[in-house]
Order: C-alpha cells, then structure tokens, then sequence
C-alpha cells in the first residue's frame, strides 16, 4: 500500500525536477549561467520560492544535476560514435575522427551546454566529486584508439609522464583497462592510451571550445575543417594507420 501511494509521489517529484532542469537549460541559451533565476523557474511553474527548494536545495545543486546530465549525453553521444565505428570496422584513424566528430556535433549543437562544463560555471562554483568520472566515461572511448600506436618523439615526453602517473595511481589503471582492455596490465600501452587520450582531449577543447564560444565567426574556415585537421595530426603523431 505504501509502495504504491509512494510511486506517483516519487513519478510526481521526478517530472517536475525535468521540468525545472528544462527551464534552467533555456535560459542558460538565452543568457549563460548569470541568466539562470530560480526565482523566475518557480513563477513559470506556478510553485514558491520554498516550494522549489523540495526539489534543488540552491542554484549550485541545480548546477550539479545540469553538469552531470551534460557529461552523461556527451558520453552517450560518444560511446554512439564507437559501436557505429566498430560495426564498419574502422581502423584506428578513422574511429580518432568518428568520435571527435561525434563530440564536435554534441558540443555545437548545445553550446550552452558544453559551455557549463568546461571550467567553474560561476565563481566559487566547486563541481561534486562524481563529475570526474562522468568526464572519463566521455574520454574513455579515446583511449583504445591510441593504445596500440607507435608515439613519436613530439609526443613521448606525454607517454612518459602518463607512465609515471599509471606508476602513482592505480585507480588510472582500472579506468584504462576498462576502456581499452587489450592495455590493461601493459604500462607502455596504457601510457600510450592515455597520452593519446589526453591529447586528444586537449585539442578537442581547443577546436571544439573556440566554436562553441562563437570565437570562429567571420573566419573562413568551418569547425569541422580544423577539428579534422587536428586530429590528423594527432593521428601522424601515434602512427595511427
């Protein structure tokens, strides 16, 4: 009997948080993270101040909940990318370039979204401790990628110090060997696999982040001529075929 009068409460409590994540999502479009007023989510619901609090405590948990949903679609979005890639049978290469292209389309597309992950969304802002695995799930598909590449001198210096943290936590391991399990147990392929994947990361931020920021208009070129670029490079860099 509880069961089932709880259900529809529990059902009830869930719609309205989507709703009020919804709202937050619109007016972070409309006006970033200054425009985000829980005050004016309550009054479009038609609830109180205090009412609203039942489902957010304050702004920064709101924040949480938009962060994590933004970092669990980017791994969807990416982990998509990787079974279309394994089902077309991709060498390494062209899976580099599916699942850049795969966040590059994320990313574009909500760009108030991306824009909330990267970095404090407002000043003193700390993220909760769950969003650095959330950010790993949307790396990990990375990692196999470079684990079976042959590093250049540009990049070893990155393959020596991922080595050097695989050394100092073995939690780095597990994260790689989840990943890319043909690594695991194997520190210079797991340095290898994070080296790339760091790499890859870094320059996805750079290409991607300038563009979703709007910093690419008026220049002739396209987000996904650069992004391309970038990751040819990073490809030669590994000897990926």
């Amino acid at each position: 009997m509880v069961q089932s009068q709880q259900g529809p409460r529990a059902r009830y409590k869930e719609q309205n948080r989507s709703e009020i994540k919804a709202m937050a999502l619109r007016q972070l479009a409309d006006g970033g993270v200054a425009g985000l007023a829980l005050t004016r989510i309550a009054k479009e619901m038609g609830l109180s101040g205090p009412a609203l609090y039942r489902y957010f405590a304050s702004r920064d948990d709101l924040l949480n909940a938009l962060i994590r949903d933004a970092y669990d679609d980017a791994a969807t979005a990416v982990a998509a990318a990787t079974a279309l890639s394994a089902g077309a049978s991709e060498g390494p290469r062209e899976q580099l370039h599916s699942l850049a292209n795969a966040y590059r389309t994320w990313a574009v597309g909500e760009p108030h979204r991306y824009l909330l992950i990267q970095g404090a969304p407002v000043p003193g802002y700390v993220a909760p401790d769950d969003t650095r695995e959330r950010a790993r799930a949307v790396l990990g598909p990375f990692l196999p990628v470079f684990a079976g590449g042959a590093p250049g001198a540009g990049v070893v210096p990155v393959v020596d110090e991922m080595s050097a943290w695989l050394g100092a936590d073995a939690a780095v391991g597990g994260w790689v060997a989840r990943y890319a399990p043909d690594a695991a147990g194997d520190r210079e392929a797991s340095a290898r696999a994070l080296a790339g994947g760091v790499l890859a990361w870094s320059q996805l931020h750079g290409a991607v982040g300038l563009e979703a920021a709007g910093q690419f208009a008026g220049m002739e070129h396209r987000g996904e001529t650069l992004l391309a670029t970038q990751m040819d490079m990073l490809a030669d860099a590994f000897a990926l075929a």
